[in-house]
């Protein structure tokens, strides 16, 4: 079952001067068809101004269509009666944690979202709890967030969207800011989440290692969807990446330039250990 489907999705940023005149239309998406199934981990591509943390917004109905349409759990996300029910469907972690942390202590900044949508007192201190412990942050229940490092933050945040319990979790360049070990703990966070919850992740972002073991890829440019596919069916078109302004991970660009010159080594290797695996198997040739 579809939990994200976009049809024809439009996104237009309309600039206005201090009359109220319009001055500029910015054409942030442009035709966006895009399905998501239910438990899925899926990543989305893109440079900086592709349309990605557009196309998030509007998953989580922050934004609302220019044009075209986008439903979520099968809610339209321009019927505003469909709103409530959208955002806790699918909830949103952003790029900088300090932007959605709010309270003083850990335990009661994850208890804030549950609180606000009605969930009983008992119930709430449970998927306090139940959250903070799936994210690796249990045990810093007591502390102040000013006191953690900012990957600890980051997962915090999730924690937080985690209670609300929603089936879908956009991580809109969630690791942006964070150090190689702070994103390295996110990335587990999100994918412990889809493997052991089931929860289908959306995470959106620049960086091409972080998308290695997702089950499907998008990647964006100018507004559109320009290729789609398995990690490997991605990784596979190097050049094709690099013309929409992609870094390709460092071992697939090694593995490629091998192959062209000349090693029958398969396109698409993700990891080290393929490679070195492929490589190992012309040894015993």
């Amino acid at each position: 079952m579809k939990i994200i489907k976009a049809e024809k999705l439009v996104h237009e940023y309309i600039h206005r001067d201090e009359d109220n005149q319009v001055e500029s239309i910015q054409t942030a998406l442009d035709g966006v068809d895009i399905e998501i199934e239910k438990g899925q981990f899926v990543a989305i591509l893109g440079h900086n101004g592709s349309g990605k943390s557009t196309l998030a917004k509007h998953m989580n109905a922050i934004l609302e269509p220019s044009g075209g349409e986008m439903w979520v759990d099968g809610m339209d996300t321009s019927d505003e009666k469909h709103l409530w029910d959208i955002r806790q469907s699918a909830g949103m972690v952003f790029q900088n944690p300090d932007n959605q942390i709010i309270a003083s202590v850990v335990e009661e900044d994850v208890g804030f979202g549950p609180e606000n949508i009605g969930v009983p007192t008992d119930e709430i201190w449970e998927r306090v709890e139940e959250s903070l412990k799936a994210v690796g942050m249990l045990k810093f229940r007591s502390h102040s967030p000013n006191k953690l490092s900012g990957g600890q933050k980051q997962r915090v945040a999730i924690a937080g969207v985690m209670a609300m319990q929603p089936e879908c979790i956009i991580f809109d360049e969630p690791t942006a800011m964070l150090d190689p070990n702070g994103r390295k703990e996110v990335l587990q966070a999100a994918h412990l989440l889809n493997r052991k919850k089931g929860v289908t992740v959306i995470l959106i972002t620049h960086y091409m290692e972080e998308v290695v073991d997702a089950d499907r890829v998008f990647v964006m440019d100018k507004g559109k969807v320009v290729m789609q596919g398995t990690p490997r069916e991605i990784f596979s078109q190097v050049d094709e990446l690099k013309r929409h302004r992609l870094d390709v991970p460092q071992i697939t660009l090694l593995a490629d330039e091998l192959r062209k010159s000349g090693l029958p080594i398969p396109a698409g290797i993700l990891t080290r250990a393929e490679l070195v695996q492929e490589l190992c198997k012309l040894g015993h040739r």
